[in-house]
């Protein structure tokens, strides 16, 4: 029975379908401007982007410059090179400039669409950044693209990783950037560390094009970016704690094994407080106020160590070290450590010397770093099935884009089998069928075990010819993926998204050109192996086009359509034949949660023998429902993270928006004295309250307070002894005599080196405050999910609390900052300070690994380098990171320059 939906987008079509449809006017005119284009001389083309900015600044729009900057670009890429934008692709490229994603299909040339809208953003001149998944891709975009960008007058800039601060300031300060989404997020957190506005190296966030959107801002959004260092040593607060733990009874706490929680009761609490009272750790009345966070942090992390953890099967103790067991495996995992002060808590419970814990200097998330863009668009070929959360969350809509050429991919039911043997036993006869026809195999599986699985398999049946694709390596990678169309060839895949290199039947041509004329010189013998390898790729594509195209064959369903979509796409670009089918047991993961023991017994009831397969669209149908469920359940896990991170982020920008305010401020004086009275008021309304008679004042404990704080050696008690004086008088007394000590201080220090202290100093206090407040609040997450018990939003309480933090960071910040700017004093030619080495961190969503190793130094690692640096004098360079330029300007890292003469 059809729907009535289904009638009506037979008769006017699907809302997408109308959408494409009235793009062809646009279209229609930049195919009009052909002619007068090819008309124009390399010159002429080239002086078109001055007169469009002269347009734009005359009060004309993009919008009213994007049929001729379109046709513009589409003559460029003909003539530089050779490839001409079709249709389709002008509208892939009116759909990202209107701020929306285009979903194109692998082989319709995304990389070529993106200069499209590229080149009409950056006629702005305010920088547009296009976002690729790795290095390798965004060096190879950036230098194919910018034979186009160059040819019309535009620079283009690449950041990639290992580059200098000079040299990511002038890749920047490009008309067009490629680099990676971990190197513009670090970049981002790296520059709201710096003290100096001149050293910040980006320049805005106008335009943004993210290449693998769902790659990016889908599955690499559920981690943060973590800037981490080295916090201080808190190795007796460990033991302190440790310590109480031995004195409770089991009335004290509560053990879930199963849930691997473990949380004290009432009397525990009561307990605890009483101890923590007599340690002198307990701030406010009850272990639970907001100012004690850390605290309960830490004695949770000492009661899971007791209760929770046991020694020899969790983790073994060897060479004062906690090592952990990996409880699948049972082997041990040296170099790997627990999280959120987990391991101290051990290495205090076991009486091991207890390492430094890391301590987040600065994080964000992709989602709340990509949503900072005044424009973002997005592209790939797999969207429409996150469609909902691209509106949710970053207010993209998803258009499909029409395919050049009709697809003639075969894509076949399923075939399911009982066990997962069984399936393998199949998969291996289909292969050996595909190849005895010469028909090219690609093998999707969802995890780098089962690729090895299936490759030892294979070899043990006798294949010999194979390859497995290893996500190390990416050159080599593409060089892989680029020869996979050839007739017979077997390739085994992870995953298929984010390659950045089509299948071509045949083999791609122009790796194969690069490859293999490499080093050879021009001349007849290298005419002569060109027309070879040119000869023999058309000979080698026919045989593939006569086996049928590329054989997709699946050996599980991944538990996101998207991604068994990516593969599937691989198959039959650009008009080719092609055959996909998907393999599948009752022993899948996706298949245990769609309910595989009920099917097991219904198909043993149906006498389904071994090495049978059951094949019905209905088992498409139920998989799909499945995978709809676990899509949606995790789209509302990260929906729930980004409402906890947006509490964060909007304190993130304050703290950020706050610290350029002060580089850029030319006198913040006035702030300082802001914040000196500020502290003056607090300390009189707390040792002076209001309506109080003149007995109940605490004229001795202010008088401390002044002296502690403010410096200053004041006679407030026997101010408070004078006849009908009142709170104002003193307060102002205070005032009078702080800001004489200020004024002075300044007159001694002149107003330049005043303003460098008081900058510095506001700076330095903000930064190891907001530290602090990132901890404390990531302590207050990792604990709030228990106000859910006593029916209380965790969601509400983390936001009131975090509000509360936030108030008592900047009392904190006025009452510091003060302190230290009425005890400052000059010394000349002190020592500077040395300044930690910082590491980045990224932990990949899908294999719970850290993108950037585990933390052995091999992952990005930065320092803040002072301002005060003389390349001349190696004395002013304080600590240098072997892998940071060298401060003498050489231009080397320090390892191979100053650094390599320093003796071992």
């Amino acid at each position: 029975m059809v729907s009535l939906g289904g009638i009506a987008r037979k008769l006017f079509g699907s809302s997408n379908d109308r959408r494409v449809k009235g793009y062809s006017s646009r279209v229609n005119a930049i195919n009009a401007l052909e002619a007068d284009m090819q008309a124009l001389s390399d010159a002429q083309l080239a002086a078109k982007t001055v007169e469009f900015r002269q347009q734009l600044a005359d009060g004309k729009t993009l919008d009213d410059l994007l049929v001729p900057a379109f046709a513009v670009v589409r003559e460029a890429s003909r003539r530089v090179l050779g490839l001409r934008p079709f249709d389709v692709q002008l509208i892939g490229g009116i759909i990202l400039h209107e701020r929306s994603i285009a979903e194109m299909k692998t082989g319709e040339g995304k990389t070529l669409v993106a200069t499209l809208p590229v080149y009409l953003n950056a006629l702005a001149s305010k920088g547009v950044h296009v976002v690729t998944v790795n290095d390798y891709l965004a060096s190879r975009d950036s230098a194919t693209m910018n034979r186009i960008y160059s040819f019309l007058g535009m620079t283009t800039g690449v950041i990639v990783h290992g580059l200098s601060d000079e040299e990511r300031r002038a890749a920047y300060a490009c008309d067009i950037t490629y680099a990676t989404n971990n190197e513009l997020g670090f970049d981002y957190l790296r520059d709201n560390m710096k003290y100096d506005r001149g050293q910040m190296v980006q320049r805005g966030h106008f335009f943004a094009i993210v290449d693998e959107v769902d790659s990016i801002l889908v599955d690499e959004a559920r981690t943060p970016l973590i800037i981490s260092g080295p916090l201080d040593d808190r190795s007796e607060l460990y033991n302190t704690i440790d310590a109480f733990i031995p004195m409770l009874s089991e009335e004290d706490y509560e053990i879930d094994e199963k849930q691997r929680s473990a949380n004290f009761s009432e009397v525990g609490t009561e307990k605890l407080e009483n101890l923590l009272r007599d340690a002198n750790l307990l701030r406010g009345e009850t272990l639970y106020d907001v100012e004690n966070v850390a605290i309960v942090h830490h004695i949770n992390n000492a009661l899971k160590a007791h209760k929770l953890f046991q020694r020899d099967k969790d983790y073994i103790v060897r060479d004062d070290e906690i090592v952990i067991i990996d409880e699948f495996t049972g082997r041990m995992m040296p170099g790997r450590r627990y999280s959120e002060g987990q391991h101290q808590a051990l290495e205090a419970k076991e009486k091991v010397t207890i390492q430094p814990e890391n301590q987040t200097l600065a994080s964000v998330t992709f989602q709340n770093y990509f949503r900072m863009y005044d424009k973002l668009g997005g592209m790939t070929g797999t969207a429409s099935t996150e469609a909902e959360e691209f509106g949710n969350i970053y207010g993209l809509e998803v258009v499909e884009v029409p395919t050049n050429l009709p697809i003639k991919r075969i894509d076949e039911s399923d075939e399911v089998y009982r066990t997962g043997e069984e399936k393998y036993k199949a998969i291996v006869v289909e292969i050996r069928e595909a190849q005895s026809r010469k028909q090219p195999v690609l093998v999707g599986t969802t995890s780098i075990e089962k690729s090895e699985l299936l490759a030892t398999l294979l070899a043990k049946e006798g294949f010999k010819d194979f390859q497995v694709l290893n996500a190390r390596y990416h050159e080599q990678e593409a060089y892989i993926v680029s020869q996979a169309g050839v007739p017979g060839a077997v390739t085994i895949a992870t995953n298929m998204a984010g390659r950045g290199t089509d299948i071509q039947l045949g083999g791609n041509l122009e790796m194969r050109l690069e490859r293999e004329l490499e080093g050879v010189e021009p001349g007849p013998e290298r005419d002569a192996r060109h027309d070879a390898i040119v000869a023999d790729v058309k000979r080698l594509k026919e045989e593939a086009l006569a086996a049928g195209g590329l054989y997709v064959l699946a050996t599980e369903r991944h538990e996101s359509r998207r991604i068994d979509n990516q593969l599937r796409g691989r198959s039959g670009r650009q008009g080719d034949p092609g055959r996909s089918k998907f393999f599948l047991s009752l022993q899948d993961d996706l298949m245990r949660i769609f309910g595989s023991d009920r099917m097991d017994s219904m198909l043993q009831k149906l006498g389904l023998k071994e090495g049978e397969a059951i094949v019905h669209p209905w088992i498409n149908k139920a998989l799909e429902r499945a995978q709809k469920k676990v899509e949606a359940r995790n789209f509302d896990t990260r929906k729930n993270l980004l409402k906890y991170d947006d509490v964060l982020n909007d304190q993130r920008k304050v703290i950020f928006e706050q610290r350029i305010e002060l580089m850029d401020s030319p006198d913040i004086s006035e702030t300082t004295t802001d914040m000196r009275h500020e502290v003056i008021d607090d300390l009189v309304n707390k040792h002076i309250p209001e309506r109080a008679y003149a007995e109940q004042w605490d004229a001795v404990g202010l008088q401390a307070e002044v002296a502690t704080q403010l410096n200053l050696d004041l006679p407030i008690v026997e101010w408070a002894a004078e006849e009908g004086i009142a709170e104002d008088d003193i307060r102002e007394r205070i005032r009078t005599a702080a800001d004489a000590a200020a004024k002075d201080r300044a007159e001694r220090f002149g107003p330049d080196m005043m303003l460098y202290v008081e900058r510095s100093v506001v700076l330095q206090t903000l930064d190891h405050l907001w530290r602090e407040h990132i901890v404390n609040l990531d302590h207050l997450r990792s604990v709030i999910g228990f106000r859910g018990y006593a029916q209380r939003d965790p969601l509400q309480e983390y936001k009131s609390e975090a509000f509360e933090l936030f108030h008592a960071l900047l009392a904190n910040l006025r009452q510091a900052v003060t302190a230290q700017l009425m005890r400052v004093e000059l010394v000349r030619e002190a020592e500077p300070q040395p300044l930690p080495e910082m590491e980045g961190h990224h932990i990949d969503a899908l294999t719970g690994e850290d993108d950037f190793g585990d933390n052995d130094g091999s992952g990005p690692q930065f320092v803040v380098a002072p301002h005060n640096r003389d390349p001349e004098d190696p004395a002013t360079w304080g600590k240098v990171s072997r892998n940071e330029p060298c401060p003498c300007g050489s231009g080397k890292k320090y390892k191979h320059c100053h650094g390599s003469f320093e003796s071992v």
